[in-house]
């Protein structure tokens, strides 16, 4: 059997195999509907990746707040309506996976990175109030360049923060998602509280290495009591900011395994997205280095992504022990079948539904 199509168990939730749907925003929420209530789009966009054969598909980003969108069309779990429109895309992927798909939900805060145009609405930058946007927090003071400059937040919005995850959390399970991961990369929140390039403050909740990381450590915490001891909680974190003074992997490492054992099962390595002057070094594979390390140097379960299009380069990744499972997001959106067609490729034969199966390729006439 090829690497990829091994089947992996993440506490009690068994995957059939370690191909993986990343986490891709859609901007798609409204602007007729509720604020960040997902709706049909979400449905076809995630349900296609189900029938495509997918074991294990991550929604997009979640608000756990209305100010921590990344955008007004944000989709978010902060509210009861938009834990009953996710209830319907998880029931829908459960029924139409066709490799017993399971579904996982991103929580996520976006800071000095939220209330900004959605990238197809044709403007840059943050939205004004006045247009739908909202005043935007982080750990300090500073701007992501374009966008307007944060607030600096206080011990109760810090505090609030955490009370955020954990309620989305909450609503997260009951809306009957099978794992949940927390976003702590692309220079969103949690991310920028780690990074020295964002979080310029002395408090407790800066400074040092153990100050930059108390938040991510906090949520882990927070939204660890409130999950079923059986369901896995994964991490996305930003193994390397790209950039001079910012992090890099070897302060991953640590932070990896202390999120391992705060209760995270599995890290979700990506990388940049703190500042906007990173030198980024893109290429096929160019982030299975840093899963690699992590994976080997903590013990500790690891995704990777970016630039994974081919078969071919996820069975590689998987199999020499670069990670234990690979996302596939843009590919996925070119082809949202890739899962099935990986299979065929791999010499591995993985279930088509039943309404396909007419299109099964022959190896053999």
């Amino acid at each position: 059997m090829p690497a990829l199509f091994r089947p992996l168990k993440l506490r009690s939730l068994e995957l059939t195999h370690r191909g993986w749907v990343s986490p891709m925003c859609q901007y798609s929420c409204g602007p007729d509907g509720a604020p960040g209530v997902p709706n049909d789009w979400h449905l076809m966009h995630l349900g296609s990746f189900a029938a495509g054969g997918a074991a294990l598909i991550l929604s997009e980003a979640a608000a756990v707040s209305a100010e921590g969108r990344i955008s007004p069309r944000d989709a978010g779990l902060y509210n009861d309506e938009q834990a009953e429109a996710w209830e319907r895309i998880t029931s829908f992927v459960h029924r139409h996976g066709a490799a017993e798909a399971k579904i996982g939900a991103q929580l996520a805060h976006a800071g000095r990175k939220a209330s900004t145009y959605w990238p197809f609405s044709g403007r840059r930058g943050s939205v004004p109030e006045s247009d739908g946007g909202w005043a935007t927090v982080g750990p300090s003071p500073s701007a992501f360049d374009g966008y307007a400059e944060p607030a600096e937040m206080g011990e109760e919005q810090i505090q609030g923060v955490v009370s955020d995850f954990a309620a989305a959390a909450v609503r997260a399970v009951d809306a009957g998602f099978d794992t949940l991961e927390l976003h702590g990369a692309h220079g969103y929140l949690l991310h920028q509280f780690q990074s020295p390039l964002t979080n310029l403050r002395t408090d407790s909740w800066g400074g040092d290495e153990a100050g930059r990381n108390r938040l991510t450590l906090a949520v882990i915490d927070a939204v660890r009591d409130v999950m079923p001891e059986s369901m896995p909680l994964l991490l996305r974190i930003s193994a390397t900011d790209w950039a001079e003074g910012g992090i890099g992997i070897e302060a991953s490492i640590r932070l990896a395994a202390q999120a391992h054992e705060h209760g995270v099962d599995l890290i979700d390595v990506s990388s940049g997205g703190a500042v906007a002057h990173q030198e980024i070094q893109p290429g096929p594979g160019y982030q299975t280095g840093f899963s690699a390390r992590i994976r080997r140097e903590t013990g500790v379960p690891t995704g990777t992504v970016g630039l994974l299009t081919s078969p071919g380069q996820a069975e590689h990744a998987v199999a020499t022990g670069q990670a234990d499972g690979v996302f596939i997001a843009r590919a996925a959106l070119r082809d949202p079948h890739w899962w099935l067609r990986a299979a065929f490729e791999l010499g591995h034969d993985l279930a088509w539904a039943p309404q396909y199966e007419r299109a099964v390729p022959r190896r053999s006439f």
